[in-house]
């Protein structure tokens, strides 16, 4: 084919070409300054983005699971906080048990600390019966309203069991001793029922507590999680912002120069008619 024609001008169809290229080339690198992202859709790397969207699927999951664990601590903290209370309740009561005890104590003395007493068992049923978080309570075994708790761990549906405890069993006998010889019994060691029930107190305390340790730990554990899965996808997807720039204006001289030399290259039918003079 002849180069010189005014039909068919090759060196301009070469030059637009090249500036086609250029245009499309930065485009991309635009659309990367703008997003901030190498990988901003599937067109740009379809199998990154789909890697991509999983772990973006798994980070929203475990900052549910987050969400959903700050509600059972919330139970725990008010079990806890129930607990710590009826246990320094519990302190006071054994105080006036003990005078009870005492066969010297008659009188006006015993009947005022007969009703210290009941007025302390009454506290510590009360501070079990309004263990109550958002509608639950983990000191009733029975109800709606009571028994275990099934609480949501990671964003695959792993789950784990805090058993409730029945709160009954954590309140003292609400007559007060009549005499010395009752109290005695009931502070005996192991078999007197507020040893028994002073026992079962400090147990709560004890299981309540690791439980809230292990969901404090799983908190922070998916926190750290999701700033690794952050980390990762960063470096999936994320764009190196001052190479693209040092790519943005690379691209942008060759786009002023692609147009230059297309406008060179469209006046080369111009010089045909010189020839015909």
């Amino acid at each position: 084919m002849s180069f010189n024609s005014v039909n068919t001008n090759r060196q301009a169809v070469f030059a637009l070409q090249s500036l086609n290229q250029t245009n499309s080339e930065l485009g991309f690198v635009q659309k990367r300054v703008s997003t901030g992202f190498r990988v901003a859709d599937a067109r740009d790397d379809g199998g990154a983005f789909a890697v991509a969207q999983a772990v973006r699927s798994d980070m929203a999951g475990v900052t549910a699971v987050g969400e959903q664990l700050g509600g059972t601590r919330g139970i725990l903290s008010t079990t806890f906080a129930s607990l710590s209370v009826v246990s320094d309740t519990m302190k006071q009561a054994r105080a006036v048990l003990t005078r009870l005890a005492d066969a010297a104590v008659t009188g006006a003395s015993r009947t005022q600390y007969e009703t210290q007493y009941g007025l302390l068992v009454n506290q510590i049923g009360t501070f079990i019966n309004d263990a109550f978080y958002n509608g639950r309570t983990l000191l009733s075994t029975a109800g709606p309203d009571g028994g275990d708790i099934v609480s949501i761990r990671n964003e695959s549906g792993g789950t784990f069991t805090i058993l409730a405890v029945d709160g009954e069993g954590l309140k003292l006998n609400s007559t007060a001793p009549t005499s010395s010889s009752i109290a005695v019994a009931r502070l005996a060691p192991t078999t007197g029922d507020f040893d028994v029930t002073d026992a079962a107190v400090s147990d709560a305390l004890n299981r309540f507590g690791a439980q809230m340790q292990f969901v404090d730990n799983q908190i922070v554990y998916n926190s750290k999680k999701i700033d690794a899965m952050d980390d990762g996808l960063g470096a999936l997807v994320d764009a190196d912002l001052a190479k693209e720039s040092s790519r943005l204006q690379a691209l942008q001289t060759r786009q002023q120069l692609g147009v230059q030399t297309l406008g060179i290259a469209n006046q080369g039918p111009q010089v045909l008619l010189s020839l015909f003079r």
